[in-house]
């Protein structure tokens, strides 16, 4: 996980998800000004932003760093309600913070979900500003979600993972050189 600065005051976190540099965070994370990563160990370096979809509110930036440790990816397809997950991020500025919870279901229909046409993680923990962008992990370490939004004081939702690996399917250099042959 790693902080993510835009513009003059907006944070939040972000998510390695390749060892070459490239993170995924929310798309209204990375929206404004200047984009900046701070690693986990306390560099500071600038991130060019690759990609965004702001319907799924996901962003993936590219900050140019190899040998990054990155998460690995799990399916939300499998989630059950009643898992045990951890909500990762930067709370009110509080570096590394982390928040134990609960599934409380995935899928569009949630009563949770502000937003019916969109699939989301619901969440039974406390998400707060500085969580989004940030992982949220299955019990084994596996991204099971990149934390988005607060749907009430007790429940968070997260884009899931299986949209993430899509979105990131899209986004490959692969997909971008076939997109430029065509």
């Amino acid at each position: 996980m790693v902080q993510v600065r835009s513009g003059r005051d907006g944070a939040g976190a972000g998510t390695i998800v390749t060892s070459d540099g490239r993170i995924v965070t929310n798309a209204h994370v990375a929206r404004r000004g200047r984009l900046e990563v701070v690693l986990q160990d306390g560099r500071r370096v600038d991130a060019t932003l690759e990609a965004a979809e702001p319907r799924l509110d996901l962003a993936l930036l590219n900050v140019g760093v190899s040998g990054l440790p990155a998460i690995p990816l799990g399916s939300s397809a499998k989630l059950r309600s009643g898992e045990l997950v951890l909500s990762l991020g930067h709370p009110w500025g509080v570096e590394g913070g982390a928040t134990l919870g609960v599934v409380i279901g995935v899928g569009a229909d949630l009563p949770e979900n502000p937003q019916p046409w969109r699939e989301l993680v619901a969440v039974s923990l406390h998400l707060r500003p500085g969580h989004s962008g940030g992982p949220l992990v299955d019990t084994r370490g596996r991204l099971i979600g990149i934390n988005t939004m607060m749907a009430g004081p007790e429940v968070g939702l997260a884009v899931p993972a299986d949209a993430v690996d899509r979105f990131l399917q899209a986004n490959s250099p692969r997909a971008h050189a076939r997109r430029a042959a065509a």
